[in-house]
């Protein structure tokens, strides 16, 4: 381990979740930055002066995730290898008191929202004028862009609204502010992200601003691609669609979380769309934008759900045969509606059964729809070296989650964060293959 004279000054950030809890670690970070700490995230051997854990409270096992590691740290702060140690984030926004009296070696807990308060815990000024500027952790190419915050749709079995509040949408300008300066530094693919992008400007202009939005940011110079991720399919704003097919730098793609599809789930579950409006708003999705790959969520286990209903969703899926599809299974989480009114009452044996049996179903999609690709060439980004290849994407596919091009990393001239066109001569349940 390093001395302690070696690290005064060394800020490491540890981040659990989704892409949103990720930049909030990158706006915490370039604060830090400016101030003339050193600051690293995700270190392989985290041993800072001060660490901050941004944590996960979504369902049991990020939470499980989220304690361990403020566990591990906690430890080690025991044994003087770190001096501060910060928890901020979903977990400790929602369990605060809980949190203090059980792992009280923690100097101080902070919520999703307060959390540039470290800062003035230590004695250091926020700079107000970086306050769209990030320390980006991501590949120098891409960054995600969150639009929004929070979400008002009380789904029965969500806490995210009870983490993090009401939704609020950001201004365009802040927004416009970021991607520019972004863009400045390189970035070419923006990956929008928010609880429910479909909300996007409600409560801030008084109509669904998402279309407008997007518009402005492909009108900047050197945007080459906007992805969208976690749109509600109840009050979509279908004139995206037509940005979609009109824009050639937003991405013929869209993450669109439906998580069922029988009436008898969808008002359990209280999503306020009906099986037949989810059929239509997929019809319609792929005849207004022809080409374009969807990437969708699926929950089993829901307390009320029944093998027939099992059966409705995957002749569903057979219906949409989605380009890309995750599940998981019902956690029962205090304080949403589903606790509180049913009982989970579905073994977790038969909770994981129905998760196999839609994960092998949509395996057997993913590998028919890869193949069709075979013969293609398609605009792909570098985003990485790895063995004896080039680890890319094309449009259709976003970091981490999705299928990635794999092309012989002896390619001549080709560069990590450029794009190319790339013949794709094979492919896997998973991956392309290209040249």
């Amino acid at each position: 381990m390093a001395k302690k004279k070696d690290i005064k000054g060394t800020v490491d950030v540890v981040t659990l979740g989704c892409s949103k809890n990720l930049v909030d670690s990158e706006l915490l970070m370039r604060q830090f930055d400016a101030l003339g700490y050193k600051v690293r995230h995700d270190a392989e051997k985290p041993d800072g002066e001060i660490v901050i854990i941004n944590t996960c409270g979504f369902i049991g096992d990020a939470k499980e995730e989220s304690i361990n590691t403020i566990l591990q740290f906690a430890g080690r702060k025991k044994k003087n290898k770190t001096d501060k140690l910060f928890v901020m984030g979903c977990l400790s926004e929602r369990y605060q008191k809980e949190l203090e009296t059980e792992i009280p070696e923690v100097d101080k807990y902070y919520g999703k929202f307060n959390y540039t308060n470290i800062l003035t815990d230590l004695g250091q000024e926020f700079r107000a004028d970086l306050r769209n500027e990030r320390s980006l952790t991501t590949p120098g190419h891409y960054a995600y862009i969150k639009i929004s915050e929070g979400c008002n749709r009380m789904c029965s079995y969500c806490a995210i609204p009870l983490i993090t509040g009401r939704h609020r949408s950001r201004k365009m300008e802040d927004i416009e502010e970021e991607v520019r300066s972004l863009v400045a530094k390189g970035v070419k693919e923006f990956h929008f992200i928010a609880q429910d992008l479909s909300s996007y400007g409600l409560d801030k202009y008084k109509a669904l601003k998402l279309p407008e939005l997007v518009e402005r940011i492909s009108d900047i110079p050197g945007v080459e691609w906007i992805r969208l991720h976690y749109a509600y399919p109840a009050q979509f704003p279908y004139d995206i669609l037509r940005v979609m097919r009109e824009r050639d730098n937003v991405c013929k793609y869209l993450d669109i979380a439906l998580q069922h599809i029988s009436d008898n789930m969808l008002k359990i579950m209280r999503r306020n769309i009906t099986k037949e409006q989810t059929y239509e708003l997929i019809r319609r999705i792929r005849e207004e934008v022809p080409g374009i790959h969807l990437r969708t969520t699926m929950l089993v286990g829901h307390p009320g759900e029944t093998e027939q209903d099992i059966e409705e969703m995957k002749e569903f899926m057979k219906f949409a045969r989605f380009d890309r599809l995750g599940a998981f299974a019902y956690s029962n989480e205090e304080g949403t509606h589903a606790h509180e009114k049913y009982e989970d009452n579905i073994p977790e044996e038969v909770k994981q059964e129905r998760l196999n049996e839609i994960m092998a179903l949509q395996q057997n999609i993913s590998a028919e729809l890869n193949q069709h690709k075979v013969g293609q060439e398609l605009k792909v980004m570098i985003d990485r070296l790895e063995g004896d290849n080039f680890v890319g994407r094309t449009e259709f596919d976003s970091p981490e989650v999705d299928p990635e091009v794999l092309i012989p990393a002896d390619t001549e001239g080709a560069k990590i964060g450029e794009f190319y066109t790339a013949e794709i001569i094979s492919a896997s349940e998973f991956d392309l293959y290209g040249k």
